[in-house]
């Protein structure tokens, strides 16, 4: 299987999908333990969830599932948030905080885990950026996700339903983080937060540069709005699915709004 699968779309936003992959190649499966064989903090079904919401938009996602290695983490292995409680650039273990290798990787797997796979994901993902910026004259990457609503070694409480993140207003034009929050703040059947435990990931903070012409901003779900349980087998509820994606279809309209518009330019 390939790692990367990319949709070209005519548009300027990119839709980046990096934790909805299930693939795990034999030779390192064979090396997770049973809790880890059942991949439970993959974001499930999330290409099912966006499919058609935007014809013109582009995707990028990865298939490898992110205990191979996590595109959404710094190569480098930094925190993306210190001090507290994550996981790192190849999970040791669930969210949970539960060991999920019997045989650990070693520095020489992430090393070449992290060309083969990781590093795949964002030469990609870059291009595809690049591509769409000289098309339009700026891009906008929508980074795509979902956790389970309650995770206690992550955060207290449950989740918020929705989860905007642009790192403190600092990935994005506040125009798109406000189109989001407008679109949250019509309805009524989901919670939504800005900047709250989840304030975009190294996806986001590594790409968003709004005065090169580069806006991006993460959104994180909570799994419960659109699967049947949030335990293994982890399916997808296609009623709850529908009306959470008519909100997604209405942020992301949204957001081709305001670009349209030309007031991106202005930045």
């Amino acid at each position: 299987m390939k790692p990367v699968t990319v949709i070209r779309g005519a548009g300027p936003i990119i839709l980046g999908q990096p934790h909805s992959g299930t693939f795990v190649p034999d030779e390192i499966r064979a090396n997770l333990n049973e809790l880890g064989q059942d991949l439970r903090d993959t974001d499930w079904h999330v290409p099912q969830l966006y499919d058609g919401l935007l014809n013109s938009a582009t995707v990028v996602r990865a298939n490898f599932n992110r205990y191979v290695i996590d595109a959404n983490r710094d190569p480098r292995g930094t925190s993306l948030y210190p001090g507290q409680n994550t996981t790192e650039l190849v999970p040791a273990s669930t969210f949970d905080g539960k060991p999920i290798w019997d045989r650990p990787p070693t520095g020489a797997d992430i090393i070449a885990h992290l060309e083969k796979f990781h590093g795949a994901y964002h030469s990609t993902l870059a291009a595809e950026i690049a591509r769409v910026k000289a098309k339009h004259g700026y891009a906008v990457l929508y980074d795509c996700h979902s956790i389970r609503s309650e995770i206690p070694y992550l955060f207290d409480d449950q989740l918020p339903d929705m989860n905007i993140g642009d790192n403190g207003g600092t990935t994005c034009s506040p125009l798109i983080t406000a189109a989001i929050e407008r679109v949250c703040v019509k309805q009524s059947k989901y919670s939504h937060v800005v900047n709250g435990r989840f304030k975009g990931g190294w996806t986001t903070r590594h790409y968003g540069n709004p005065k090169g012409g580069i806006h991006a901003v993460q959104m994180e779900l909570a799994q419960h709005q659109y699967l049947a349980s949030e335990k293994p087998p982890f399916n997808y509820n296609e009623s709850k699915a529908d009306a959470l994606r008519v909100v997604l279809r209405n942020i992301l309209e949204e957001i081709q709004q305001i670009v349209q518009s030309g007031r991106l330019m202005e930045i």
